[in-house]
């Protein structure tokens, strides 16, 4: 996936077809950051904090339900993804570029977690992939999508 352009407040991607199936893939696995991972503290949680745990955790819950219906939204939406001779071009807003980056982040913490948040200054994470391949890719594609969305907000890319 590169940046074409940037004009304004709209950018397009050209993605080939292996790279737009990865990205509808990696985006059908939203959400995997579980609710309970959403805490007020992180102190032990005091009884009288309960009620606004629930709180925030039906809220966070409400926000995935939206997100989950944009992300489809998108996926469904023909002219979303352009089709052009080398691929498809993808046109985003920089609220829809904001938008898809926490949606890629929540991928890539839950495959974080999923995986017993590794550290990656240790070797461990090469015999993570052997393990659990699913969510060490998930979690590697999420920051290069992440990366790259993030350069072309930047105007490095």
């Amino acid at each position: 996936m590169r940046l074409l352009q940037a004009s304004g407040d709209t950018f397009v991607f050209e993605l080939d077809k292996q790279e737009k199936t990865l990205l509808f893939e990696l985006l059908k696995l939203y959400p995997l950051v579980p609710l309970a991972h959403h805490r007020l503290t992180k102190a032990a949680e005091p009884k009288e904090l309960a009620p606004a745990q629930q709180l925030l955790e039906e809220a966070v819950a409400e926000q995935r339900q939206q997100n989950k219906q944009q992300l489809l939204a998108m996926l469904n939406d023909p002219q979303r993804f352009e089709p052009v001779e080398r691929g498809f071009r993808l046109r985003l807003t920089g609220p829809q570029i904001e938008w898809l980056l926490q949606v890629l982040n929540d991928l890539r913490v839950g495959s974080w977690i999923i995986l017993g948040e590794p550290d990656y200054d240790d070797l461990k994470h090469v015999k993570l992939a052997l393990q659990n391949p699913r969510y060490f890719l998930t979690m590697e594609i999420s920051g290069q999508f992440q990366a790259l969305l993030l350069h072309a907000l930047d105007g490095d890319a």
